[in-house]
């Protein structure tokens, strides 16, 4: 065998154990563990993800129920941005009321910390530091104490990417100033703090309000940084750095709620029954039923758009009960085959099948839009109020919401039918920002794609003519089993 031919043999190995479940259960099992010794050295501060990866490191039974998103696209270089699609806000009041933050994430491929905590979030608390600044009167707040400062962690950003980032904070504080965010009152100014495994002190905060100048969050880099990515254990498995990430290469469906609620049993498992294991878990009955919450009796709370008086609302699919409120009309986007049986033919529920991926997205713009749209119509001005569900509820149903927020309800969140944005020239991707705005205040967990806002963008400013007629890309299968606003009436 030739040496190249060995490197390759080589490398293909390391792929392997890199994407081997029972490598990875086990090293988010050690990086979980130390998550948690962190949290034990405070007690009093709320432990919370960054999603996505942060949730497998994150015992649900300590963790705060709130979730994170800061992306660390926002913080690669180059693209540093203060997003006002992921602005975070529904943590503050958490923070104000236990002074301070616990913020959990990792990171693969040898670095030190992932770029949301070294960037995205020093990010986060300076631009939230300077708007509150300039959004309170200086006979409330003392600017020399106000500390506005950018804080990166040494050795991880550069000088040089310091000053740059800090060069654009400004114009994002005044960008967030100006949006519909509504800024909570801080007391302290916000002020990032980095733990890691190689951390040997963990620092300590004043307890009283009388000594505090800050309130710290403190950024939890769950992995061990290993600069092959792989480190050998004698308890027999192979430790890979940031275990977490891209769960859906190796985790056969297991989700992070699945992995807790079982994690003693998927540890004790063996290298070869692990697999199988996990095959049982995912399509037992039970974990369906967990997913579908189809045979569910409890009560139907999607989440309400709170600026126009929860009119329109959002859910996953698997929150759904088989029994609808009459008050109730339901959009049911699923990537599934066929409508769940209590929802065949039901007079208030349009269901769409979308297709994954690329075709999704056309099939987005071109068939889910159009029938969505004049069925929402239909039930509110039946007085209904309607819920739009997408397999996460963070993305297709978030598109079509704000479609129709757009469409339908006026700057003040009126409902106003065909509302007069509809005449050309008027509508513009302002106003579609704001409205976006409404819908992440009310729904933090809200996560559009790009690629879902710049179908709703063509939907909405795009000449009608550009646009064919809503069943010219349907699916044959939908054909059969999609409900449409005319066999709704």
């Amino acid at each position: 065998m030739g040496h190249k031919d060995g490197t390759s043999l080589a490398f293909s190995e390391l792929r392997k154990e890199s994407q081997d479940l029972y490598n990875r259960i086990h090293s988010i099992a050690e990086d979980a563990a130390f998550v948690d010794q962190v949290f034990q050295s405070y007690p009093r501060l709320p432990l919370i993800p960054n999603m996505r990866c942060g949730a497998w490191y994150t015992d649900p039974d300590t963790a705060s129920s709130e979730r994170a998103y800061f992306k660390s696209t926002d913080g690669h270089t180059g693209n540093w941005s203060f997003n006002l699609r992921r602005p975070n806000l529904h943590v503050l009041p958490l923070i104000c009321a236990h002074a301070g933050l616990l913020l959990v994430d990792s990171t693969r491929a040898g670095k030190r910390m992932p770029d949301a905590l070294s960037k995205t979030v020093p990010i986060w608390c300076a631009v939230i530091n300077r708007a509150v600044l300039k959004t309170t009167p200086k006979m409330n707040v003392d600017a020399d104490f106000w500390n506005t400062k950018l804080y990166t962690p040494p050795g991880v950003v550069s000088a040089q990417e310091h000053d740059q980032i800090e060069q654009k904070l400004d114009e994002w504080a005044d960008d967030l100033v100006a949006s519909f965010y509504v800024l909570p009152k801080l007391q302290y100014p916000l002020r990032p703090i980095w733990i890691t495994p190689s951390t040997t002190i963990f620092p300590t905060f004043p307890d009283t309000d009388a000594e505090r100048r800050f309130y710290p969050i403190i950024c939890i880099s769950a992995s061990k940084q290993v600069l092959d990515g792989i480190e050998r254990r004698i308890t027999g498995f192979a430790y890979i750095q940031g275990s977490g990430d891209d769960h859906e290469l190796w985790s056969m469906g297991l989700t992070p709620v699945q992995f807790w609620k079982h994690k003693q049993i998927l540890l004790h498992a063996n290298r070869n029954e692990l697999p199988t294991l996990v095959q049982t878990l995912t399509s037992s009955p039970n974990a369906y039923s967990a997913r579908t919450n189809l045979n569910s009796n409890a009560s139907f709370c999607p989440i309400p758009i709170h600026h126009v008086q929860g009119r329109l609302s959002i859910c996953a699919t698997h929150d759904i009960p088989s029994s609808l409120d009459g008050e109730f009309a339901v959009i049911y986007l699923t990537y599934a085959d066929q409508a769940p049986p209590a929802f065949k033919d039901h007079p208030r529920v349009l269901y769409i099948q979308t297709p994954q991926g690329k075709k999704g997205q056309h099939h987005f713009l071109h068939s889910v839009l159009p029938q969505a749209i004049p069925f929402i119509l239909l039930h509110l001005e039946k007085t209904r109020r309607v819920c739009i569900a997408c397999e996460t509820g963070t993305d297709t149903s978030v598109g079509v919401a704000l479609t129709a927020l757009t469409k339908f309800f006026n700057d003040s969140g009126e409902f106003c039918g065909e509302y007069e944005y509809e005449r050309e020239g008027v509508l513009s991707k302002d106003d579609i920002k704001t409205r976006l705005q409404w819908i992440i205040s009310s729904c933090p967990q809200a996560n559009p794609s790009r690629s879902t806002l710049k179908r709703v963008n063509e939907f909405l400013l795009s000449p009608k003519k550009l646009l064919p007629p809503s069943n010219a890309l349907t699916l044959p299968h939908e054909r059969k089993t999609t409900s449409t606003p005319e066999t709704v009436l």
